[in-house]
C-alpha cells in the first residue's frame, strides 16, 4: 500500500492534500519515504502552519520546485486559521498552490465530493475509452468533460474518492503509456481505442517545438577547510530563497576564460575552467552550464545559517 493512501475509514484531508502537492512533478518512488518523514515532523496542518518557513524549506530540500513548499506553508496557515479545509472544489481552489486537479483530488478523496480529478493517467484512460484523437494539450478541456461524465454512474457517485483512486491506478498500472495491458483491463469491452487497435497511439500529442539553448556560468569558491561560497536567491521568482553558488546567465557560451572571469563573484583570483559542461532542461529552454573554480585561504560563514534548499541545476553542475 502506498504510504500516502488513506489509513482508516475517513481519509485525513491534510494527508491527502500533502500527498497531492508532493506528487506534483515528482515520482511516487521519491515521495513515499519523504511523505512519512514530513508527517513525522509536521503531523497536522496546525503543526505545519506553526512551523517557521525555514524549517519547511529544510524538510522539502531535494524534492525540487520549491514554490510548492512556500505555497504549502502559506496554505497551511490559512487552513489552520479557518479551522479546517473547505470541502468544496471552489473553496479549495482559492487556497495558495491548489489548482484544478489538486482541488478535485482533495474534494473527491477526502470529502467524497462527486468530482473526477483529471491527471495524465486519467486523460490517457479517457482518450482511449472514447477513441478521442484530438491532440493534447488542446484536448484537455474535452477529456476533462468526458471524465466528469463518470459521475453519472451511481456506483462512482456513491464512492467518488475510491473511484478516483481506482482510476489513477488503472492508468498507472494497466492503461500505461506504452504496451498497455489491455487483456487485464476491466473496461476492455467498452474501450473504443482497443476495438480499433489504436490504443498505443492515444492520447495524441502536439509535436513539441525544439527548445532554444541558453548558457550559464557557475562559480565554485572554496577554502582550505572545504567551505563553499553560497548566495541566496531573491525571495520571489525562480528558486526563491534557495541557496546556490554564484552564477551568471548568458545568451551564448563565453568565448574565452577571461570573458567568463569578468562576472566572477570575487575578481582577481586564479579562476580555473573545470572541463566539461552540465545541462538542465527547463520547460521552455535547455541550459548548458560551465563551472569555474577558485580558492581562498579562508571563508567566514555567517552565524545561524539555516538549512539550504539546493536547486537542481546547481547540484547537477557541481556533480
Amino acid at each position: 500500500m502506498l504510504p500516502f493512501r488513506s489509513r482508516g475509514n475517513r481519509p485525513d484531508p491534510y494527508q491527502v492534500w500533502l500527498s497531492e502537492v508532493m506528487l506534483q512533478q515528482t515520482t511516487v518512488a521519491a515521495v513515499g519515504p519523504r511523505f512519512d518523514r514530513f508527517l513525522a515532523r509536521f503531523p497536522t496542518v496546525a503543526a505545519l502552519a506553526a512551523a517557521p518557513e525555514a524549517a519547511v524549506m529544510e524538510e522539502w530540500a531535494g524534492l525540487g520546485y520549491y514554490a510548492r513548499a512556500r505555497n504549502l506553508h502559506a496554505c497551511a496557515r490559512l487552513v489552520a486559521a479557518a479551522g479546517d479545509f473547505p470541502e468544496e472544489v471552489e473553496g479549495l481552489r482559492a487556497l495558495p498552490g491548489i489548482g484544478a486537479y489538486t482541488a478535485a483530488a482533495v474534494a473527491a478523496i477526502a470529502f467524497d465530493q462527486p468530482v473526477v480529478p483529471v491527471d495524465g493517467n486519467v486523460e490517457r484512460v479517457v482518450a482511449r475509452l472514447t477513441a478521442e484523437t484530438a491532440p493534447l494539450p488542446g484536448a484537455k478541456p474535452r477529456l476533462a468533460a468526458l471524465a466528469g461524465g463518470f459521475m453519472a454512474d451511481a456506483e462512482a457517485r456513491a464512492r467518488p474518492g475510491d473511484f478516483a483512486q481506482a482510476l489513477f491506478d488503472l492508468g498507472a498500472t494497466i492503461c500505461t503509456p506504452r504496451a498497455p495491458a489491455c487483456a487485464l483491463c476491466p473496461w476492455r469491452e467498452g474501450c473504443a481505442a482497443q476495438r480499433q487497435g489504436i490504443q498505443e497511439s492515444l492520447p495524441a500529442k502536439t509535436p513539441k517545438r525544439a527548445r532554444p539553448l541558453r548558457h550559464g556560468m557557475h562559480f565554485l569558491l572554496t577554502d582550505a577547510a572545504g567551505q563553499v561560497l553560497l548566495r541566496r536567491r531573491p525571495p520571489r521568482g525562480c528558486w526563491a530563497a534557495c541557496w546556490k553558488c554564484p552564477a551568471r546567465p548568458g545568451a551564448r557560451r563565453p568565448g574565452q576564460l577571461g570573458e567568463a572571469e569578468e562576472f566572477a563573484p570575487v575578481p582577481g583570483l586564479a579562476w580555473r575552467l573545470v572541463p566539461g559542461t552540465a545541462r538542465h532542461g527547463f520547460t521552455h529552454f535547455e541550459l548548458e552550464m560551465l563551472l569555474l573554480s577558485a580558492s581562498l585561504p579562508r571563508l567566514v560563514p555567517p552565524a545561524g545559517m539555516e538549512a539550504r534548499p539546493w536547486p537542481r541545476p546547481a547540484a547537477r553542475c557541481l556533480r
